[in-house]
């Protein structure tokens, strides 16, 4: 990044006030191409590849907006500035098909209770990575969400992406090998209220 700073005695301008807010699914499904808008200008895509990546963020925000409980949040600035969205992941636990190994009892148990949210998106505009903007998207939606556990899968070459949510907190507890997607993904767990760690010690084993 280059730029000049202010000039002495100059003072820097104050950043502008980023509001966040909830949008029902049919709000989300109005604004699905701005989404992939934004998408597309925060991620970075080889020459060729914009066309298939804001495709594939389609999909996924139309797989995410059918499911049961979807949630969105966007901020605004008051241009759109970011957004981050998931769904909670069924009791079943079929949401965790793919792990390698065994699944942590911890997260058995809360995935069965009905208390752990998936945050399968979160984009920010480049502007507005210093201000931790991705980081108060991820804390506001599961916290509307009254999650007990957050979960996300990371696709295991984005090194970027993982060593973002490992600095927020979130534990990396294995691999998830799914038919479709990335070869490799790795799941990590965010435990939220008075939990602060996981049983490793005791683990369930699921059905590939």
């Amino acid at each position: 990044m280059t730029g000049t700073g202010p000039g002495p005695g100059q003072e820097r301008p104050a950043p502008e006030a980023v509001r966040l807010r909830r949008l029902h699914r049919w709000q989300a499904e109005a604004l699905r191409e701005d989404l992939a808008d934004l998408y597309v200008e925060s991620a970075e895509a080889a020459s060729g590849e914009t066309y298939r990546r804001r495709e594939d963020f389609l999909r996924r925000l139309a797989d995410s907006v059918r499911r049961p409980g979807f949630s969105l949040l966007v901020a605004e600035t008051p241009t759109l500035a970011g957004c981050a969205f998931g769904f909670p992941v069924a009791r079943d636990g079929a949401w965790w098909t793919g792990f390698e190994g065994g699944l942590p009892r911890s997260v058995e148990q809360l995935t069965s209770s009905g208390h752990t949210f998936a945050v399968t998106e979160i984009v920010v505009h480049p502007h507005e990575h210093a201000s931790g903007l991705a980081r108060r998207l991820q804390t506001q939606l599961l916290a509307d969400n009254h999650a007990s556990l957050g979960a996300t899968l990371v696709d295991q070459a984005d090194h970027a992406a993982h060593s973002a949510f490992r600095a927020w907190g979130w534990q990396d507890i294995g691999q998830v090998r799914r038919p479709s997607g990335p070869a490799a993904l790795r799941a990590l767990v965010l435990p939220l209220g008075e939990r602060h760690g996981l049983a490793h010690d005791a683990r369930t084993q699921r059905p590939e």
